[in-house]
């Protein structure tokens, strides 16, 4: 008896996901709940589990548009070979540290009794090679009955990084070396997360009275004090000062001054937050990321920068959750870490602001009638003319800027 494997519902806003690629092959034998595929959606990438064992067939293809509910393969009735049963029955019970202490007549007698499984390897295994281009074949698995691990992949990446980028086969690597004068194009089909991007920020554009307001802040005050207790927040917290948790605390302390900036328009209401969910841009391996730090206004320095270590990892580890994106009432974005001297950013709909920060560049300002060098940074705050005022907006970057460079009112909440 056959199982049909559907796209599951994965979201209320999520219509459609694509899958984003197979981790095992049309005809391999799945365990139960064992990871079979990566489906991507406008928001985030996850796995497919397997919900029976059996044989795979696979009926969806690699970059296929599937809509929720439609069916992604098939797993058919069967037993996995001899092979495979006894490496599934053992693995739970074997680390990799036992594999690697057993002893050395073991492994040759298990290395000879093999030799005719050489080049098959694990799911996890396969995924890197695929990834990264490297044949199965010309690897010896370590694992039981020749079986390429997810090690040995992981070694022979690192070993073909290091080697130089020469091919075996020469007709094919001359014939990809582009000559002098050629004008070569290529295409590549947008992800589901790219075409959204690209939806939203046209909406925004259109259906926003978006303006920017800008300032500049002395940073020197926030410099020092990282300087001078940088190494005891570390060995206290366990985590970095950065600037991006001066920048939250700011915002959040400004919003509550100023709620309209906190705000957002649902048809014909203003609908007010009394707490401040700061969405974070992260630039991400599959395009840009927004994931959200909650209740960022009761967090102290420490739990900020904490928040963001996590998100950002998770960001470029491709393991967002939807419900880790969903939301948000304030954006901070920080095109700075690009080199970027001014901007405007876009805002985040449905949000009615962003704030972007920029590069800091030593320039020359006027303070106390005397010309110095400070570390100086741009701001722009993007915001959604329908909902917030000049003086709202103005006035809240102006607030940011003076707790910035006074930080002690950060702590003194004044």
């Amino acid at each position: 008896m056959s199982l049909e494997i559907k796209v599951p519902t994965v979201g209320e806003s999520i219509t459609e996901v694509t899958l984003a690629q197979w981790l095992k092959q049309d005809g391999d034998y799945v365990e139960m709940d064992e990871n079979i595929a990566e489906l991507e959606s406008d928001k985030a990438t996850f796995e497919l589990p397997a919900e029976k064992a059996g044989i795979l067939k696979i009926i969806a293809q690699e970059g296929d548009t599937l809509e929720i509910g439609a069916v992604v393969c098939t797993i058919e009735d069967g037993e996995a070979p001899s092979g495979d049963k006894a490496e599934s029955k053992e693995a739970p019970k074997e680390d990799t540290a036992k594999a690697e202490t057993s002893a050395p007549a073991k492994q040759e007698a298990s290395e000879d009794e093999s030799s005719y499984a050489a080049g098959t390897a694990s799911p996890a295994a396969a995924k890197i090679l695929r990834e990264k281009g490297i044949d199965a074949s010309s690897i010896k698995g370590t694992g039981k009955d020749g079986r390429i691990t997810k090690e040995d992949a992981e070694k022979a990446q690192v070993q073909a990084a290091a080697k130089p980028q020469a091919k075996a086969e020469a007709p094919k690597a001359a014939a990809a070396v582009s000559n002098p004068g050629e004008r070569n194009e290529r295409r590549e089909k947008m992800t589901s997360l790219r075409k959204t991007i690209a939806k939203r920020l046209v909406a925004v554009k259109n259906e926003t009275a978006m303006l920017t307001t800008f300032n500049e802040v002395n940073m020197q005050p926030i410099m020092d004090l990282r300087a001078k207790y940088k190494d005891t927040f570390k060995e206290k917290h366990g985590i970095g000062l950065g600037f991006m948790s001066f920048f939250t605390k700011a915002v959040t302390t400004a919003l509550k001054e100023w709620p309209a900036v906190n705000a957002r328009i649902e048809e014909n209401e203003i609908v007010y937050s009394d707490f401040v969910d700061i969405s974070i841009a992260v630039s991400a391996p599959k395009g840009l990321v927004v994931p959200i730090i909650r209740n960022a206004e009761s967090l102290p320095l420490y739990g900020i920068e904490k928040a963001i270590a996590e998100l950002a990892g998770k960001a470029k580890d491709n393991k967002l959750t939807i419900d880790e994106m969903t939301g948000g009432t304030f954006t901070i974005t920080n095109g700075g870490v690009f080199g970027s001297m001014m901007s405007t950013p876009i805002i985040n709909a449905p949000q009615s602001a962003i704030l972007g920060m920029h590069n800091i560049i030593q320039r020359p300002i006027a303070e106390n009638g005397q010309v110095v060098i400070r570390p100086m940074m741009y701001v722009a705050l993007s915001y959604d003319h329908r909902i917030i005022d000049g003086r709202e907006s103005v006035s809240f970057l102006v607030r940011v800027k003076q707790l910035l460079e006074d930080p002690a009112r950060l702590l003194l909440e004044v």
